[in-house]
């Protein structure tokens, strides 16, 4: 299942090279930083205002991170501007792009059909209660978050506004369905995917705040990455 992984996965030696990508713009806040990992209060550097400028390279290119920090950090703190303060929400949806990543949509289904139909199909082709429904439905619910989030523009393109919102509407549905499933096992991760699940717009609002750093527009297209890296270059050259 789709699970936080960002804070399980930190090492030490990330939150050092954060440390050290804030002294690049401050030296005080990089001691502050440094002071707060030191009394272990990791939170107070994650979420430092000087760590999201750090991550985001003070208008260049993103800082050499990890991918962890280099989504956790805006993801948090897009969501903490909206009022939501939710720590596991935030690794929840930071998480997301780093599983898929790796993984391709028929990897989700075990098929070859793409779309909220085929993921629809690919959930309830599987026995009620199941764990292994449990599985494909956080993972299509977290898939269908993960291109509102990063892709909108392809979206829109396929079916204007309305397919988001399609895609929103779904993956809610089958987050619901996740908390319902290891609700009935006693997983402590039912009000998480019950809370993500309530929380759609703003989780996607999360994402692509985050992605606007690091993809930009048309993302999936060869053109769109093209554009992103001319104009981040013309960023770091400027600066």
């Amino acid at each position: 299942m789709i699970q936080p992984i960002v804070h399980r996965s930190l090492r030490r030696e990330d939150l050092t090279r954060l440390v050290d990508a804030i002294r690049w713009g401050s030296a005080g806040a990089a001691r502050s930083a440094a002071q707060a990992l030191e009394a272990g209060v990791v939170h107070d550097v994650l979420d430092a205002p000087e760590a999201l400028e750090a991550v985001r390279g003070y208008g260049g290119a993103p800082a050499p991170l990890p991918l962890t920090l280099l989504w956790y950090i805006p993801v948090r703190a897009a969501l903490r501007e909206r009022g939501e303060h939710d720590i596991p929400l935030a690794d929840f949806t930071a998480s997301i792009p780093l599983v898929f990543l790796r993984t391709t949509a028929s990897e989700v289904t075990r098929g070859g059909e793409r779309g909220i139909a085929a993921w629809w199909r690919a959930v309830v082709g599987l026995p009620e209660g199941s764990r292994a429904r449990a599985e494909r439905a956080s993972r299509c619910g977290a898939l269908a978050l993960w291109w509102s989030g990063c892709f909108p523009q392809h979206l829109e393109r396929r079916g204007g506004k309305g397919m988001i919102r399609a895609y929103l509407t779904f993956g809610a549905t089958m987050l619901w369905e996740t908390a319902r499933l290891v609700e009935a096992q006693c997983s402590p991760l039912a009000a998480l995917y019950g809370r993500a699940a309530e929380r759609m717009e703003l989780l996607c609002h999360a994402l692509r705040t985050a992605a606007a750093d690091y993809l930009g527009p048309d993302a999936h297209t060869s053109e769109g990455r093209l554009s992103r890296y001319l104009e981040r270059l013309g960023e770091a050259l400027a600066n």
